[in-house]
């Protein structure tokens, strides 16, 4: 997992309340079990709407999103983590998120801010126009015209996405550990190991 210690950019000024994740990706697209293209298929039905903020050359590439209350609620296809991610979304600010939604997430290197919808309000309007900033570093959102709204993150989540640890990462960081619990397993009970057998 890449490491995310801030993310800077113009973001997509969306708002919109209750988006499930089959809004952020449909159905037909979780046959694939790769992420790669799923950027594709993000938002389908919103940007089947023309002039819609997901196709707007003004946003093209943004790495924020912000979005209304609740955002990723519905099932808990991890996909929809993949799909946002695959578009070049690192960060998503909304008022409140689906636990599911936001642990997905997190396990794949996308920062979810809570703000309150007055933060939210003011960020879509500086979104039309300028770019926003999300630090971990500093646990603030700020823009250039000197807003500063602070937000919180659990810990072990925020230390896990400065660092660019995943699951895998964080076992390989306790390899020697690991390596030593087994050495004294294989030792102290030698039936158990499958080597003794």
């Amino acid at each position: 997992m890449e490491a995310v210690t801030s993310v800077s950019g113009r973001a997509y000024p969306w708002g919109q309340k209750n988006v499930d994740t089959d809004v952020i990706i449909p159905a037909h697209w979780l046959k694939t079990i790769t992420r790669a293209g799923l950027g594709r298929g993000a938002f389908e039905t919103v940007r089947a709407v023309p002039g819609n903020v997901f196709d707007d050359p003004a946003y093209a590439g943004a790495p924020i999103l912000i979005a209304g209350d609740n955002f990723g609620c519905g099932s808990s296809r991890e996909h929809a983590a993949w799909a946002l991610g695959d578009l070049g979304i690192k960060a998503v600010i909304a008022p409140s998120f689906s636990d599911i939604f936001s642990g997905n997430a997190f396990k794949n290197g996308i920062v979810t801010v809570v703000l309150p919808q007055e933060a939210i309000d003011r960020l879509l309007e500086v979104a039309k126009t300028d770019p926003i900033t999300v630090d971990l570093e500093h646990m603030t959102v700020t823009t250039p015209f000197q807003d500063r709204f602070e937000f919180s993150l659990d810990p072990f989540r925020r230390e896990c996405l400065m660092h660019g640890l995943d699951e895998i990462g964080l076992t390989l960081e306790r390899d020697e550990a690991i390596t030593r619990y087994e050495a004294e397993i294989d030792g102290a009970r030698p039936w158990v190991s499958q080597r003794a057998a």
